[in-house]
């Protein structure tokens, strides 16, 4: 059985619905870590790793997952899950003017947080590293610095 395709258009059309879709980016972890980006609001999750994570996933979400061309690794992916992929990957997002958030390259995410967190922000490594993404790099700055750091590294602040 082979998994649906959703056209770029109709999932950037289906973020402005009251039932916006799970995006999941599944790129190899090579492929992954050279990238500059990805599709904005995604989660990144190791297609090899799918018995480990796809247990977490909300059942009652709509799933749709992406690599790099919208080939074989987003189309098992989505088959193992019962999920859509992305028709065309992220290169075929990008070419269809889909919003992107930055990423740094060479590395996983990279998240600024204050040093000396307080009660509120305690969790907030494990979580992203939980949640978010294993490979996740946190810088712990001063307060003040968060934003600056933030944008001067390509960060999540």
């Amino acid at each position: 059985m082979d998994a649906p395709a959703i056209p770029a258009a109709s999932l950037r059309q289906s973020f402005t619905s009251d039932h916006r879709p799970l995006v999941i980016d599944v790129r190899r972890e090579e492929r992954w870590r050279e990238a500059p980006d990805l599709i904005r609001g995604a989660l990144r999750r190791d297609p090899a790793r799918i018995a480990d994570w796809a247990k977490t996933l909300p059942a009652a979400a709509a799933v749709v997952v992406y690599c790099v061309h919208g080939h074989e690794v987003s189309q098992n992916v989505a088959r193992t899950l019962g999920a859509r992929f992305l028709e065309g990957g992220i290169e075929g997002w990008r070419e269809a003017g889909g919003a992107l958030a930055a990423k740094p390259a060479g590395a996983a995410t990279r998240w600024v947080t204050r040093e000396r967190p307080k009660i509120d922000r305690i969790a907030c490594p494990w979580l992203v590293r939980r949640f978010v993404d294993p490979g996740a790099e946190l810088l712990y700055v001063p307060a003040a610095e968060v934003k600056r750091v933030a944008a001067e590294h390509d960060a999540v602040p």
